[in-house]
Formats: C-alpha cells, structure tokens, sequence
C-alpha cells in the first residue's frame, strides 16, 4: 500500500529522531569526503556545485568546478562574462541549460540583492534553475536553515530507513520524502544532517548492493530488519528513448579551416557550437552534396566516412555518420570556417568533440 502524508506520523511513533540525527551527523562528520565546495560556507560555491552536481557524478564535476570557480570566482565575475565563455568552461558536462539558468539566476541576483544570495525561501527560489532540492540545498548548507533538499539519492536511504513504498518516480512522492525530512532534520546542524543524508547515499546506501554492515544508522533502518532493502526504492521504468539518425560534415577549404555553426538560441545544446548536421531520415549520404549546396551554399566534395559517434542523452540517442569533405569555398552566411588552432574557443557539445578528435587538432 503506497504511503500517504497522513501516514508519516506513524513512522515516527516508535523511530528515535534525536538517535537517528547523532548517528547520521556524528558518521559524516568524521568520514565525509573531502570536496573543493566544502572548504567554506559560500553560497556561490555550494550554488555551483549543486547546479553542476545534478545528473553528474561528483568524481567528475571536481575538475569542472576548480576550473569553473578559477574563471569566475565570485557572484558578479559571473554575471558579466560572455554567455560564450561561461559556455565553454561547462563544454563536457552537458544539460548546458544548467549553465544558462545558473548564468541568468547570478545576474539577478547582482542587480535585485546586491550579489548576497537571498537566504529567504521565496526569494530563492523563484530564482530561474534553482528548484526546491537546490534551494534546499543552499538554505541548509549555506546559511543553516532547516530546509529539506531531497533528491533520487536522499528518496533511495529514506526509502529504505522509513520503508516508504512510493514509486519515486512519481512527482507526488517528492512531497512526502519533504515531508519526512521536515520531520528529521536537525535544527542545530541541517547542514551537516543534509550533507549526511547525500553522503550516506553516495558512500554506504547505493542503489545495488548497499553497504548495511558499514551503515552508521543501520539500527534505524526498517528495510534492513525485514531484509529489503535491495528492493528499495520502488522505481518506476520512464519511457525508452529515442534512437535520432544523423549525417555529419567536416568540411574542410583551402585553408585547412573548417566549417562551424551555432545552434540554434532554444532547445537542446542551445547556443552551442557543431559542425554542420543532416537528418538522417530525411537526406542520405547520396543526396548531401546536393542538400549541403542548399542549405549552405556552398559546393563540397565528399571524401571519406570517419568513425561514427554514438552519444545518449537522458531522453534521446544521437546515431552520427561522420564525414570529411573538402571545399573550394571560404565563406558561408551559414556557418563560419574556423582554423584548426582557434576551434577550441567555441564551445562544442561532446558528442562534436567526439568529431573534432577525428582530425588533427594543434596545441
């Protein structure tokens, strides 16, 4: 029977929040890894690191964010710089949006609060990308406010500590996971008691095989005593996702520049730069030539097909036959032909660096 807001009370009744805050707080305090974005309190810092922490994994962001922090370190380094430039520091990481809304939520606050992130709950979080986990996040973090900040990782140990049965795939159970953090988070150290919940996910309560002989609330967890916590948490499959065909071009002129283009200013890698692309579906390896003279104005000979590049994204699979060409032409009102030695000013999504790496590229 999938568990109710009402239902919450009767988890408590016989569970020893006080124990389970000390256990938890006492453990990370003592094993806690050490990351670049716990040195101090900034809420910059913590603000990037939890926008830069979504969907990737923490062994990965560490070089991005040292290099990120490096470029702008402070709120309003960050809100002058060029939408470009902020672009190119975040080439690699991918859900560029989070880049873009980060870059926009730091100018408003340079201009509305003086560059303080606001330590008030409404004023955060009508920020544009900082949704109630990273809002939470901040709040505890930063400036010790008992926020809830639940994620995937937080819904998995508090699904296996409470034996909450919810799907958490469902956005409804957001609710109740928030609910049960406001009932256990430590008023004298949300901070600590947070970061405890994401650690414990992280290090000790992963999704196979969780770690319960490590597990410093071991006692506390009802899955463990009915022995399921391997089935935790329930977890709904999303839908599968679509396979995306293309053609793409290295175009290549007498000058051994090659041909660019930016994306478009909405939608996916928006504002990001590629080498020129065909659907697959709807234009073969017969007919490119002829599509590229349309569509660029510009005559190319096809030469050899390169190795092919795979890339998922989390809703989307792209499939890309790659190509070189060469051109007798040197300028496009489509594109823009670039040498070699300056192609790594612009930011190129990974699956076009999987291209880029095809050719010779100079220090």
């Amino acid at each position: 029977m999938n568990l109710q807001l009402d239902d919450l009370h009767v988890k408590f009744q016989h569970f020893s929040i006080d124990l389970f805050q000390n256990d938890l707080i006492n453990w990370f305090q003592q094993e806690k890894r050490s990351l670049p974005w716990r040195e101090n309190r900034d809420p910059y810092r913590i603000w990037v690191s939890e926008i830069m922490l979504q969907q990737t994994k923490v062994d990965t962001v560490i070089p991005y964010f040292h290099r990120f922090m490096e470029r702008f370190p402070t709120i309003q380094a960050l809100a002058k710089a060029d939408e470009q430039d902020v672009l190119k520091a975040w080439e690699g990481l991918g859900y560029y949006s989070r880049a873009r809304n980060l870059q926009t939520a730091v100018r408003e606050v340079a201009q509305a609060y003086g560059g303080k992130v606001p330590d008030n709950v409404d004023e955060l979080g009508k920020l544009k990308g900082v949704g109630p986990y990273t809002k939470g996040a901040i709040l505890s973090i930063a400036y010790g406010i008992p926020q809830p900040a639940v994620d995937g990782n937080v819904m998995r140990v508090l699904s296996r500590i409470l034996l909450i049965t919810e799907d958490i795939a469902k956005p409804k159970a957001r609710k109740i996971f928030e609910a049960a953090v406001e009932e256990l988070i430590s008023r004298e150290d949300p901070s600590s008691f947070n970061q405890g919940l994401m650690e414990l996910g992280a290090l000790i309560c992963t999704p196979k095989k969780p770690a319960c002989m490590l597990c410093p609330v071991q006692e506390h967890c009802a899955a463990f005593q009915q022995g399921l916590q391997e089935e935790l948490p329930i977890k709904s499959k999303g839908k599968k996702q679509k396979t995306m065909p293309y053609l793409s071009v290295i175009v290549e002129n007498a000058q051994g520049e090659v041909l660019i283009e930016k994306r478009p200013e909405e939608g996916l890698l928006a504002n990001l730069w590629q080498f020129p692309m065909a659907d697959a579906a709807e234009v073969s390896v017969e007919q490119l030539a002829y599509w590229f003279k349309l569509e660029y104005g510009i005559q190319i000979e096809l030469g050899e097909t390169l190795q092919p590049v795979r890339h998922v994204f989390s809703h989307i699979i792209w499939e890309i036959i790659v190509l070189h060409a060469k051109t007798a032409d040197a300028t496009t009102e489509q594109g823009r032909f670039v040498s070699l030695s300056d192609i790594n000013d612009y930011p190129l999504p990974v699956p076009h660096q999987k291209l880029l790496q095809q050719i010779h590229v100079p220090e």
